[in-house]
This record gives C-alpha cells, structure tokens and sequence, in this order.
C-alpha cells in the first residue's frame, strides 16, 4: 500500500470516529494510530520484544 493510500485510510477512520463517537472518540482513534504508527516504525527498523523487556527491567533499577 501506498503512503497517500494509508493516510487517506487513517483520515477516514479519524472522520468517521469524529462524526459518530464525538471528539472523544477522535482524540482516541488519534492516539491509539499515532501509538500503531510508532510500534511499526520501531520494528520496521529492527526492534525485538528482548529490547521492550530490557529497557522496562533498567528502569526498575
């Protein structure tokens, strides 16, 4: 899928939350994508599961 294609997909969604579950529900569906949109980037570049672990168990420290 082309980038135009998948920001026309993530406008409508934000449209369609806006018009049926309020600003709310936009502010929701903004969030939770722009959250989707940064765990993709971050395994596209080679992120494993192993540097989630770790980086939750340093900050226990």
């Amino acid at each position: 899928m082309s980038t135009p294609f998948v920001g026309m997909i993530a406008g409508m969604a934000l449209a369609f939350a806006g018009w049926f579950g309020g600003f709310g529900a936009f502010l929701l569906v903004a969030a939770l994508g722009g959250l989707g949109w940064a765990v993709g980037r971050w395994s596209e570049r080679g992120g494993t599961v192993q540097d989630v672990r770790d980086a939750f168990e340093r900050s226990r420290r």
